[in-house]
């Protein structure tokens, strides 16, 4: 996949074009947000969701759960890259006039205050919240009473003991390499034949360290037998507590929790790897021995103990975190699976059948009337996997094309591809090996499709494929069809349940032939001359997108209303921020729906005065893309599996497809207007860069999700009673939503 000259000397000059407005330089940093910034921006909305006192109480468990899981990724990941950056003298600014040590220094700052709200939260308002239903969280086993305390050394000795392997360090026993995440206890012991003070021999007092890793193969959870209510104690605590059954020689003198971050982005030279399996299973390993880059501990960690640490680590001052509480938060996510608390928690929505796929005929033929579009989680993944199911058993398929990004653990639809394969299918699936922390899963898959018979492809070189596109080529009565499913979220039935996303089923012809060019390109050197219906990156997207933002701008410059609504997870690529901003200018009324990062800012006069963002955090994760022009009253709707990103535009291979059907454009708007309208879970960009909820005084509260869950129960309702109209689309008099409703 590469451009040819003439495409990026016509990019070059566009892009060039934009930097300057009427006057104003476009690139102005000042009119950036930093992209790790802005990301950390995000980590405060889920915190603030944590700080909701509105959503039931174990909701707000989980979403300070996933502040944590977040951060922990975030280190992993970019601030890992950053440091390289740093190592390397690297010294480029990013588009918000930072460079690299810049954004550390920042990252810093801000992420020390995130967590400290984050533990202020958990200290002040949910611990003692889960008291009052009858949840005690002991977060020092010194708090059990003697019977607990002996039911806790019980449990030790029986199931705890014979797991653990202390790790002293001696001069024959190395500091030991400690896991990329794992909660880990250090301590400092001293001999018991050695009298307290100085040593004879070295000058100075006679003590040593030892490690031992909490075990993840045990339940981190372990409930107390108490008289009131429930009680749990995490394994950690309990092990501190007989920690010195595990160095009978010693005297531990103190005893603290700590864990580790290491750099975990995977560097892989793909043109000099010559099975890239094999390479990316190699560095994978490699991931858990990475450099430190972050340091966990309690506040109440020993000095001696914790320099013990930060010098064997090599850890920065400033990537040391000394926290008020339980390290590593993640483990609320299990706390939130606890029976007995159900009423403090959403209560879970079924996803309802598709109303448009009738269970009665084969799935080709509802296809065959009309295209299909689907909303997840609202309504079932059910059908996508039933698609490759009944293709694999159909006599009349003759190939099945897919690309899988990420899968489930126990994939149903790994299962039916296998067993195309098993039933004579040409079956051609290209699983993304870099896919980022679901390497070793996809690794595991790839080797089972190949064993089954079907033609795996590893990706492409210098390219992650993140296009979500299956593609099954039948034989019919009237000659080859082609039924295409395309989607903005992946082949995961697991995450279909957590994730909004949008997918069409559509046996369109144009479309087909599309679908067949994007899999002859990724399975060889095959690039069309053109495409009928689909934009794709690397090459043909970006500019795509330039070109629908300008021709809003000209449709606003020629008297006439422009208006853009986009929906994505991120916006951080300057060049089409650079095009909102000359739209903006302009005149064009613009609405953007960013979960994530959002490196464009709002307000700022003459550039993006008609521009707002909004960022929805509710109980499902915002996954969808969906992007909107008016074009002068002939409205195009189009999915993506990219967002407005460097990586997704440029670096990575993508689908844009348009939705054409009257009715399913129909129902785009009535998505897009109903999370324009939400009030309750949305928060919004203001000029300072920061994010805030709607003033909610004199107004009715509105929550998107909520809605789209009533409005899916709604069509449930109907399809049982056999209604034929069965558009149930959110009217804007519709009663609002409570606070405390699901969502």
């Amino acid at each position: 996949m590469k451009k040819n000259t003439n495409e990026k000397n016509k990019t070059t000059n566009v892009v060039e074009n934009k930097k300057e407005n009427f006057g104003i330089k476009l690139n102005n940093p000042e009119y950036y947000i930093n992209r790790e910034l802005s990301w950390l921006m995000f980590d405060e909305r889920i915190l603030g969701e944590a700080k909701d006192k509105n959503i039931p109480l174990f909701e707000r468990l989980k979403f300070l759960s996933i502040v944590s899981s977040n951060l922990d990724e975030f280190y992993m990941v970019r601030v890992a890259s950053l440091k390289d950056m740093v190592d390397a003298d690297y010294t480029k600014k990013d588009i918000a006039g930072m460079t690299p040590r810049q954004q550390l220094a920042a990252i810093s700052v801000k992420t020390h205050e995130l967590v400290a709200s984050q533990y202020s939260t958990y200290n002040r308002s949910l611990i003692p919240a889960l008291s009052e239903i009858g949840l005690t969280v002991v977060r020092s086993h010194e708090e059990l009473t003697e019977t607990e305390g002996r039911f806790v050394d019980e449990y030790f000795e029986e199931n705890v003991y014979p797991v653990l392997t202390p790790m002293a360090v001696d001069s024959s026993r190395p500091f030991p390499l400690i896991r990329n995440k794992s909660l880990n206890i250090g301590a400092l012991l001293r001999r018991k034949d050695k009298a307290p003070g100085k040593d004879k021999h070295a000058g100075k007092e006679v003590t040593e360290f030892a490690t031992v890793q909490v075990p993840g193969v045990l339940n981190r959870i372990v409930p107390v037998p108490c008289e009131n209510g429930k009680k749990i104690i995490f394994l950690e605590e309990i092990i501190e507590r007989n920690i010195s059954k595990l160095f009978l020689n010693y005297d531990v003198i103190c005893a603290s929790p700590f864990r580790i971050m290491r750099n975990a982005d995977l560097s892989i030279d793909e043109d000099e790897a010559e099975d890239l399996l094999k390479e990316i299973e190699k560095q994978v390993k490699r991931r858990q021995w990475g450099k430190a880059i972050r340091l966990e501990v309690q506040d109440s960690i020993p000095k001696k103990l914790l320099k013990i640490l930060v010098e064997e680590l090599q850890i920065a001052e400033e990537d040391i975190f000394k926290i008020d509480g339980t390290v590593d938060l993640t483990v609320f996510m299990k706390v939130y699976g606890l029976e007995g608390f159900e009423e403090y928690k959403t209560e879970k929505f079924t996803p309802i059948p598709v109303y448009d796929i009738n269970p009665e005929e084969d799935i080709f033929a509802s296809i065959r009337k009309k295209d299909i579009l689907m909303h997840h989680p609202y309504e079932s993944f059910e059908p996508v996997v039933n698609f490759i199911k009944e293709a694999a058993r159909d006599k009349d398929v003759l190939a099945i094309k897919q690309t899988l990004y990420r899968v489930s653990g126990n994939s149903p639809i790994i299962a039916a591809l296998a067993e195309a394969a098993d039933n004579g299918k040409q079956v051609s699936v290209l699983v993304e090996l870099k896919a980022r922390f679901d390497e070793e899963n996809n690794i595991v898959w790839a080797r089972k499709l190949e064993k089954a018979g079907c033609h795996v492809i590893y990706g492409l070189v210098g390219l992650k494929t993140h296009s979500k596109i299956t593609l099954v080529v039948r034989r019919e009565e009237d000659g080859i069809r082609r039924y295409v499913h395309l989607a903005t979220g992946n082949y995961n039935d697991a995450t279909a349940k957590l994730y909004t996303d949008l997918g069409m089923f559509t046996c369109n012809e144009a479309i087909g032939e599309d679908a067949t060019a994007v899999f002859n390109m990724l399975s060889g050197y095959s690039e069309p001359e053109g495409w009928n219906k689909l934009s794709l990156a690397p090459i043909w997207m970006k500019d795509k997108f330039l070109s629908l933002i300008a021709r809003e701008k000209e449709h606003a410059i020629n008297g006439e209303e422009g208006r853009i609504i986009a929906k994505m997870n991120s916006l951080c690529d300057q060049d089409v921020i650079m095009a909102l901003y000359e739209a903006s200018n302009a005149g064009v009324k613009i609405d953007l729906i960013v979960r994530g990062i959002c490196c464009l800012r709002v307000g700022i006069a003459g550039v993006s005065d008609n521009i707002t963002v909004h960022s929805i955090v509710g109980n499902y994760l915002e996954h969808s893309r969906i992007y909107y022009f008016k074009n002068g009253g002939n409205e195009e709707y189009y999915l993506s599996s990219a967002d407005w990103m460097p990586r997704n535009l440029e670096r990575r291979v993508e689908i844009l497809f348009p939705v054409e059907a009257p009715d399913l454009t129909e129902r785009l708007k009535g998505i897009l207007d109903a999370e324009l309208r939400d009030n309750l879970k949305a928060y919004f960009l203001h000029p300072d860069g920061s994010y805030a909820k709607a003033d909610m005084r004199g107004k009715q509260p509105f929550g998107s999700q909520a809605a789209f869950c009533e409005e899916a129960l709604l069509k449930k309702k109907s399809m049982m009673n056999d209604i034929k109209d069965t558009r149930v689309f959110i009217p804007e008099t519709r009663p609002e939503t409570p606070p405390d409703s699901a969502d």
